[in-house]
């Protein structure tokens, strides 16, 4: 199997399964991927277009071709020498619905079942309305409501003889032990003799096993024409006396159905972020770990999985115990793989968001992460800092909105006490029981510790720090002091000693100081209810609202990026490529996944924005007054926003198709419907003037009948040209960023990730556009490694130019793996006019050498060049110093007439003469 060089990252769904994988293969492996990054394959909810709602982990997705197909995929990658890595889902499984036999098997007994301590629950709660019941906020209306209007029938599931109350898509299995209550209502008398049996049940030593033939019995009985309609209709909730049964029936499960209103507070289980279909496991648990984990490792042992990617990582409550624990237990399989499936090493990766400042702890045992943070690197460097001023005044003035810092700070505010309030008094709550243990403390109220806990949190700089039995992490301390610091602002005086309480209970004083007992347990929970809340609580303030508030360039809004942060010097992005190099070589570097928020090239053309903060404001300007006949006066204020129109702008600006003709209907309308289902969403996340939770269908209306005006009608003609032209101005400096961004992620220390199709122009936006179908006939089309540089260079828009550039580096990376992966990395020196304008660097192995040159911030050196290629004479005097003299028998560019002299100095005016950017390979 070849070495591990490139991935492409593949999203599997029914329409696109593992069999439609196959026939691609042939063309992954001429593009120079080593390895398929597969989406989950594991059984997931019917339909899911992800694969992370998974509700069976001991299958292979039946809706993906299930196991064959798998083989079939995998022999195909075997043929090519190249391997598979599987994205995996540890912290949650899809729940509701009727499709997850071990939720439904704890919906059924509670406690006694066998999986009762798979999911994370809270059974003991102060609220005695769930006291040892489960919170099932799954009704669409209030349950005394539901229940009046007949929305939760009681029914019977005749193929496994299943009594359960049905509600939409779904079901609440009643426990076989009240199931003689039920059927001592039918007309039957053999039903109601089996009524007898079920009643029994209570007395059995093991009322589960011995319930599954009483249930094979009762379904064989109504097979044979033993109905239950008269039991059934005995709790008809529409009459009187229905009503009081069902009711009384409902009272004794395990669960408590209520209105999906009630989840953000008195939610008792954790969930992904604030999604009630998304139930938390327990994986520290080892009979959970083996369970969810068996088929991942059946299918690593046999050879058919190289490689995992654990999701959403920040979401378990050890994330160290666990990837350690990962990979034992995969490395001690590794020794039985069949010999053609042998690997000296199985890659780990975790999707992890990094804050400013943090980095993946090495002692994970992991190959790193997913790669957010290179996009960050890259995105950084190719802003302008003197568009930071100009852009910042645009916003503020237009949008009349507070910095991103202090909308993050609000976001967090909203959602600890919204959607996520449940969870943030479940660890207020445990707080106070820490300080109860504590004679010192226990004059500590709820209120001052949930003040003061919500401060902490609206604070924190990173997603979660990492406390264990020991404390804080040493590399952790930082951030929590940060978050401290700014608690301390935003609190009156008075409850200061607080935070000095919270600095101890959160890692200051190792819970393995305490002697074993309840007060050492109380002090674990709250520690890894913590972590378990600060995780979500970020992700749904920054991404998921922040992200859409705030928009002073939105190429600096997306997943893993410090919004905050404008831009970053050449310097910086070397410090990064060092590091990782030193501590994870082998990190995916990703400039695109099916998380981001725009596409890579859509982010890259927007950059351009920064080098035109002036231009930019004029123009908005101008925007705003041709468009005011749009906008609409509505009770609440114009619709759209003076903010959501700016945003708009900005993604028509980053979004607007390459070949976009104005005066094809058709396309324009396509593109319409595209940005209308990006609006929805932007102004559902915002959280603003509309909401999922409470959508404001007026604004949300007036919003997408601006959108429609602005593409569509005739009387809007001059400010669609004008869009049109600010989109064609910033097009071609645009494409040069994208291509120095991808050769930056197949150049630099790490394992370059392309996500499906882009190797194509990727001007997508957020989910689900970037999950569009992919046109991969076009893409095996258009690979040719005859074509001439001049015919690429000419014809940029239609996308072969990128697909051109990443097939002959990877190219480069396969003839010298040990280079790219392993090569030391020497940031080069660049002298002369537009030196600010380069960034050069070295890979340095053992029989070879890699000189890396790239344009940056091109939008004033390109002028107005209709392709992306910055004429040779306007880079002057600027050239790379070199550590070592190149040789022209021994050096070959990308491009084989790339001229090379015998100097220590490269002149960008040849280095760059015929393509964007260049990588020199000198053979020792």
């Amino acid at each position: 199997m070849k070495p591990l060089t490139a991935t492409v990252r593949l999203q599997l769904h029914s329409d696109f399964t593992l069999d439609d994988a196959v026939p691609l293969v042939p063309y992954f492996a001429r593009l120079g991927i080593s390895h398929v990054y597969a989406s989950p394959i594991l059984k997931a909810r019917a339909g899911s277009r992800h694969g992370y709602d998974v509700v069976d982990p001991t299958q292979v997705n039946p809706e993906l071709g299930g196991e064959p197909a798998l083989q079939r995929l995998v022999a195909a990658l075997r043929q090519h020498g190249m391997g598979l890595i599987l994205d995996t889902v540890s912290n949650h499984m899809a729940v509701g619905g009727a499709d997850n036999p071990w939720w439904q098997s704890l919906l059924a007994w509670g406690r006694r079942s066998p999986y009762a301590e798979f999911f994370d629950i809270q059974w003991h709660s102060s609220d005695p309305l769930l006291a040892g019941q489960l919170l099932l906020p799954f009704l669409g209306s209030d349950y005394g409501v539901a229940l009046q209007n007949g929305e939760l029938p009681l029914t019977f599931e005749p193929e496994q003889g299943l009594l359960q109350v049905a509600h939409y898509e779904h079901r609440f299995p009643i426990c076989p032990l009240d199931y003689g209550r039920i059927l001592a209502q039918s007309e039957h008398p053999q039903v109601q003799a089996l009524a007898q049996h079920f009643t029994a049940l209570h007395e059995a030593a093991d009322p589960l096993a011995d319930a599954l033939p009483l249930q094979a019995e009762l379904a064989r009985r109504v097979r044979q024409g033993d109905n239950l309609d008269s039991a059934l209709a005995a709790f008809d909730s529409r009459t009187e006396a229905g009503f009081k049964r069902l009711h009384l029936l409902l009272e004794r499960q395990t669960y408590r159905l209520a209105s999906w209103r009630t989840a953000a507070d008195d939610i008792n289980w954790r969930r992904f972020f604030d999604i009630n279909e998304l139930g938390g496991l327990r994986v520290e648990r080892a009979v959970v770990f083996e369970a969810t984990h068996a088929k991942l490792f059946e299918l690593i042992e046999r050879g058919l999985v190289d490689g995992l990617r654990i999701d959403h990582i920040d979401g378990l409550a050890d994330p160290r115990q666990y990837c350690r624990k990962l990979r034992r237990r995969v490395d001690g399989l590794l020794a039985r793989r069949p010999l053609q499936a042998d690997v000296e090493h199985f890659p780990i990766y975790v999707e992890k968001i990094l804050g400013a400042g943090e980095h993946l702890h090495r002692d994970w045992r992991t190959d790193g992460t997913t790669g957010y943070e290179f996009m960050n690197q890259v995105s950084l460097l190719q802003h302008d800092p003197a568009g930071e001023a100009p852009l910042t005044e645009l916003w503020s003035t237009v949008s009349e909105r507070p910095d991103f810092a202090e909308e993050v700070r609000q976001a967090r505010h909203l959602v600890l006490n919204a959607s996520l309030a449940g969870d943030c008094e479940s660890v207020a709550q445990a707080l106070l029981q820490v300080a109860r243990d504590d004679l010192m403390t226990r004059d500590l109220t709820l209120g001052a510790i949930r003040r003061a806990l919500q401060a902490v949190v609206e604070h924190y700089p990173v997603y979660r720090t990492y406390i264990n039995a020991c404390g804080r992490p040493d590399e952790d301390e930082i951030f929590f002091q940060q978050a401290l610091a700014g608690a301390r602002q935003s609190l009156a005086e008075a409850d200061w000693p607080l935070l000095e309480h919270l600095e101890r209970w959160l890692g200051g004083q190792p819970w393995r100081q305490l002697p074993p007992g309840r007060p050492r347990k109380h002090l674990r929970h709250a520690c890894v209810r913590f972590q378990q809340l600060t995780a979500p609580s970020a992700a749904k303030a920054v991404e998921d609202t922040a992200f859409y508030r705030s928009g002073r360039l939105l190429s600096r809004n997306d997943v893993g990026f410090e919004a905050e942060r404008f831009s970053a010097p050449p310097q910086a992005f070397h410090n990064e490529a060092q590091r990782r190099l030193r501590d994870f070589p082998d990190n995916l570097l990703a400039t695109a996944t099916h998380d981001h928020k725009r596409g890579e090239d859509c982010r890259a053309r927007l950059a351009v924005l920064s080098e035109l903060g002036p231009w930019l404001a004029s123009r908005v300007e101008h925007w705003r007054e041709l468009a005011a006949p749009l906008r609409q006066a509505l009770g609440d204020g114009p619709a759209p926003s003076p903010a959501d129109e700016l945003l708009l702008f900005q993604t028509l600006l980053g979004s607007w198709p390459l070949d976009l003709d104005l005066h094809d209907a058709t396309a324009l309308a396509r593109y319409a419907e595209r940005l209308r289902q990006w609006q929805q969403k932007a102004l559902r996340e915002a959280k603003l003037r509309s909401s999922w939770s409470a959508p404001n269908e007026a604004y949300e209306q007036a919003c997408a009948t601006y959108v429609d005006g602005l593409l569509l009608a005739p009387e809007n003609q001059q400010l669609r040209h004008a869009l049109h032209e600010a989109a064609q101005r910033i097009a071609c400096p645009g494409a040069l960023n994208g291509l120095v961004q991808c050769l930056l992620r197949m150049t630099t220390p790490g394992v370059p990730d392309l996500y499906q199709g882009n190797e194509f122009w990727d001007l997508s936006l957020v989910d689900p556009d970037n999950r569009r179908p992919v046109d991969y006939a076009a893409r095996r089309a258009s690979l040719d490694d005859s074509l001439p540089l001049a015919e690429l260079l000419m014809h940029w828009r239609d996308g072969r130019i990128k697909q051109a550039l990443i097939a002959r580096v990877l190219d480069c990376r396969q003839a010298h793996p040990d280079l790219f992966q392993r090569g030391a990395y020497l940031p080069l020196a660049v002298q002369g006019r537009h030196a600010d304008k380069v960034l050069a660097f070295a890979r340095l192995g053992e029989d070879a050498q890699a000189i890396v040159v790239v344009p940056r911030l091109p939008s004033a050196l390109l002028g107005g060049a209709s392709l992306p290629l910055i004429p040779a004479q306007n880079w002057d005097d600027t050239r790379v110093i070199l550590p070592f003299a190149l040789s022209p028998a021994t050096c070959s560019g990308l491009f084989s007439s790339t001229a090379v002299s015998p100097s220590r100095e490269l002149s960008l005016s040849t280095m760059l003469a015929e393509f964007p950017v260049n990588l020199l390979i000198q053979q020792s």
